[in-house]
């Protein structure tokens, strides 16, 4: 295998989507995040509710006092919200889909992320050089 497809650096825009995905999965997905441990799936959405109203509250409370929104409107924070968490939820929803079905193009990604990361994690430590043969030969 060529060292060459390795030392290319996944798209932005691959980073991006793989980034936003993980990102999701870390915090609202229960298979993902540490609520997975709880074993009744009852509690994990109770909790999952409590953990969204506490950060609902919070950044309520973000915006009355320290960004002066004390004419805070509900409804326009809901659609702001809801602006920012559809598209997200739709781009795990299209990534659930591929991997079930196993597409190629997502296996793909995935392999080109790995790869990248794997060299990038080697080049890191000490001693490491890359060998050309076709230079030194």
């Amino acid at each position: 295998m060529s060292i060459e497809p390795m030392l290319k650096k996944p798209k932005l825009f691959r980073r991006t989507v793989m980034g936003i995905v993980s990102a999701w999965r870390r915090v609202m997905d229960v298979k993902y995040n540490p609520l997975k441990y709880i074993p009744d799936p009852s509690l994990q959405t109770y909790f999952m509710l409590v953990l969204f109203t506490v950060w609902s509250v919070f950044f309520g409370f973000l915006a009355a006092n320290y960004l002066g929104f004390f004419n805070y409107n509900t409804v326009v924070s809901i659609i702001a919200h809801c602006a920012v968490l559809v598209p997200l939820a739709l781009t795990n929803a299209i990534f659930i889909d591929a991997e079930r079905d196993g597409h190629k193009w997502l296996k793909e990604w995935k392999e080109e992320q790995s790869r990248y990361k794997l060299l990038v994690n080697r080049l890191k430590t000490k001693n490491l050089t890359l060998w050309d043969p076709s230079k030194e030969a």
